[in-house]
C-alpha cells in the first residue's frame, strides 16, 4: 500500500469511528412537512396527575423583553436572536399540561370586533324573522393572568474547542454555549396579587468539528481532502424547552402554596412536591456552568497515600522507590487548610546509594474550588528529615546529622467520591538544605527529591455554620 494510499485510509477510519450522527445523516434531499418535535419537558407535562378542576387564565402578552439581535460575524442583523412567538409557545404548553383552560387574550380586539359582527347580524335576523333568537353568550373571563416574558439571552457564555495537525492532517472542534432566561408569574385578577413567579434558564449548544487532509502524494501531484459538519441548537426548541419547564415549575409551586391541588388527593400533592424540590434543591446547589456545588461541613482530614520518590542527587541513575505517607489536616477556612504529614521514604541511586529517612513536613495548603466535586490543590512548607538507616553499599558509614531541614511545595487534584471520602493525586518537589542527602558534596547544587503520589482522604468533625458558608441551602441534612 502507498503512503498516500495510507493517509486515506486512516483518515477515513478515524472518520469512522467518530460516531458524530450528524456527519451520517446529512439532507441530501427535500424533506416534507413534519409534526412538531416532542421534548422530554412536553412528555412530563402531558403526563402530571390531572387538576381537582381546570384554571382559566389568560395570556395576553409573553414576550421576548430581551432586545437582543441575533449575533453576526460581520456586519449588523436586524433579525431578532429568539423567536416574537413566545405567547403562542405558552399557550399550548398550558393546553399540553391540562391543568390550564387558555382564553384568547393575544388578540383580543379581533374577538371583539367578531362578536360586534356576530351581535348585529343576530339583531337583524331577529328583527326581520325571528324575535326569539338567543342573544350572544358572554365571554369566559380569567381568574388568573400568566405574564412574564424572555428577560434574557446571553451569547457566547463558554466557547472552546480542540484541534491538531501533523504533517498535513489535522482535525479540529470547537464549541460554543448560549443560554436562555424565562420568567412566569401567576396574577390573581380578583386583587392584583403575584400568586407565584418561576424562574428557568436554558442552554443553546453549537458544535461544530472538521478534519482535513493535504499532502503530497507524488512530486506535482496533491491530495487535499476536507470534511466536517456543525451542529446548532435550535432557538425555538430551547424556547419551548424552558416555557414548558416554567409551566411544570408553576403548577407544582402553586400546589405546595395550596392555590391549588390535584384531583387524586393529598398524598400525590405531597409526592409531586416532594421530586420537584428534590429536583430543584439540586439545580441550585449548581453553578452556572453545571457545577455541582457542596458545603464542606468536616474540619479534620486523615489521609494515608502510596508514594513514589525520586531523587536528584549527586549519584547518577536514580531510581523510583515506592514509600508511604500518613498525614491529619485542619480546615480553618472553605479554602485554607494546615497539614502536618509524615513519609517513610527511600533515597536510591542505582546499585551505589540507598538511605531510609523519615520526612516530617508541616504545609499551608490552598484549595481553588472548595465547593466542587473535583478540585486542583496547590500547598507549600517547611520540614525535617530524620536519618533512620545507614546504606550498607556507601563506604561512608556517618550518619546525616543533623537531620536535614528542606521546604516543600506540590500541586494536586482530589476528587470527593462521598462527603467523607475523597482521592487525590499530587506531585511534589523538596528541596534540602543540604548537598549530603546521598553523603557526597558535589557542585554548587543542593540535593532535592520528587515525590509523586495517589491517596486516599477521610474527612470527619463536623463544624458549626459560620458566616463563611456562601449558600446555606447547599448543606445537605
Amino acid at each position: 500500500m502507498k503512503i498516500w494510499q495510507k493517509y486515506i485510509f486512516l483518515f477515513l477510519f478515524s472518520l469512522l469511528l467518530s460516531g458524530c450522527g450528524s456527519y451520517f445523516n446529512q439532507p441530501v434531499s427535500q424533506q416534507k412537512a413534519r409534526t412538531g418535535e416532542v421534548s422530554p419537558m412536553t412528555e412530563k407535562l402531558r403526563t402530571l396527575p390531572l387538576p381537582e378542576e381546570p384554571i382559566i387564565v389568560g395570556v395576553y402578552n409573553f414576550k421576548d423583553q430581551t432586545g437582543q439581535y441575533k449575533s453576526v460575524e460581520l456586519g449588523s442583523s436586524f433579525s431578532t436572536a429568539v423567536s416574537q412567538g413566545a405567547t403562542t409557545m405558552l399557550v399550548k404548553a398550558l393546553e399540553d399540561s391540562q391543568w390550564f383552560s387558555p382564553i384568547e387574550r393575544e388578540n383580543l380586539a379581533n374577538l371583539l370586533n367578531e362578536r360586534n359582527i356576530i351581535r348585529s347580524t343576530r339583531d337583524e335576523y331577529r328583527k326581520n324573522n325571528n324575535p326569539n333568537e338567543p342573544n350572544l353568550p358572554p365571554l369566559l373571563y380569567a381568574g388568573i393572568l400568566l405574564e412574564g416574558g424572555i428577560v434574557s439571552y446571553d451569547s457566547n457564555i463558554i466557547t472552546g474547542g480542540l484541534g491538531a495537525r501533523y504533517f498535513g492532517v489535522g482535525a479540529s472542534t470547537q464549541y460554543r454555549q448560549d443560554r436562555i432566561t424565562v420568567y412566569l408569574r401567576a396574577v390573581s385578577t380578583s386583587n392584583g396579587r403575584v400568586l407565584k413567579t418561576v424562574y428557568v434558564s436554558k442552554t443553546i449548544l453549537s458544535q461544530a468539528v472538521d478534519a482535513s487532509l493535504f499532502r503530497y502524494v507524488n512530486f506535482q501531484r496533491l491530495l487535499e481532502v476536507e470534511t466536517g459538519y456543525t451542529k446548532n441548537e435550535p432557538v425555538q426548541l430551547a424556547m419551548k424547552d424552558a416555557i414548558e419547564k416554567a409551566v411544570e415549575a408553576l403548577i407544582i409551586e402553586g400546589i405546595e402554596d395550596k392555590l391549588w391541588r390535584t384531583k387524586d388527593g393529598e398524598e400525590t400533592n405531597n409526592l409531586l412536591v416532594e421530586e420537584y424540590f428534590k429536583e430543584k434543591e439540586l439545580e441550585e446547589s449548581k453553578l452556572l456552568f453545571n457545577r455541582l456545588q457542596t458545603e464542606r461541613v468536616l474540619k479534620n482530614t486523615f489521609s494515608f497515600s502510596a508514594i513514589g520518590t525520586l531523587l536528584q542527587g549527586d549519584y547518577k541513575n536514580s531510581q523510583v522507590t515506592p514509600s508511604v505517607s500518613l498525614g491529619y489536616s485542619r480546615k480553618f477556612t472553605n479554602y485554607f487548610h494546615l497539614n502536618i504529614n509524615t513519609s517513610f521514604l527511600e533515597l536510591k541511586s542505582g546499585e551505589t546509594f540507598s538511605r531510609k529517612f523519615m520526612d516530617v513536613a508541616l504545609n499551608a495548603e490552598f484549595v481553588f474550588l472548595p465547593f466542587d466535586k473535583f478540585t486542583p490543590y496547590a500547598y507549600g512548607g517547611f520540614g525535617m528529615m530524620f536519618d533512620i538507616e545507614d546504606s550498607r553499599n556507601n563506604p561512608n558509614k556517618s550518619k546525616v546529622n543533623p537531620p536535614p531541614k528542606k521546604i516543600q511545595g506540590g500541586l494536586g487534584v482530589l476528587f470527593y467520591v462521598s462527603e467523607a471520602v475523597g482521592i487525590k493525586a499530587y506531585a511534589e518537589s523538596n528541596l534540602a538544605f543540604s548537598d549530603n542527602l546521598d553523603q557526597v558534596e558535589n557542585g554548587n547544587r543542593n540535593d532535592y527529591y520528587y515525590n509523586f503520589g495517589i491517596g486516599i482522604n477521610y474527612y470527619f468533625g463536623r463544624e458549626k455554620l459560620d458566616k463563611e458558608i456562601v449558600n446555606p441551602q447547599l448543606i445537605e441534612e
